[in-house]
């Protein structure tokens, strides 16, 4: 058997490590997989259907609490993170695209925090 070190600390083995990373690779892949495997048993399920419709909101909602509480040790402050949902908000009203009110009110609030 070759003995590679393949630049590991001492003590480690080659072998092992790539059994190791081998099985998480394999459940990892399996894991992303499984749900849209299991998909095609819930297509006409009116819980999965609720679940498209309530869970991007609910997301969002969440998302922007954790931002407005926990801006308040960061530069900027509370201040920046209410001026870019204040926008966002607006952006949407106007042109009625998420993508676009997401990406552009992330994209003020990462310019309010760092460069203001």
């Amino acid at each position: 058997m070759i003995q590679a070190t393949a630049g590991l600390p001492e003590g480690v083995d080659l072998r092992n490590t790539v059994l190791i990373l081998g099985g998480v690779f394999l459940v990892t892949v399996v894991l992303r997989a499984l749900p849209f495997a299991a998909m095609r048993f819930f297509r006409e399920s009116a819980l999965v259907a609720w679940l498209g419709i309530a869970m991007p909101v609910g997301v969002m909602v969440v998302l922007v609490m954790f931002t407005l509480v926990s801006s308040s040790d960061r530069p900027g402050g509370v201040g920046a993170a209410l001026i870019a949902v204040a926008v966002t908000v607006a952006l949407h009203l106007w042109k009625r695209s998420a993508t676009w009110s997401i990406l552009l009110g992330t994209a003020l609030y990462v310019v309010l925090v760092n460069w203001v």
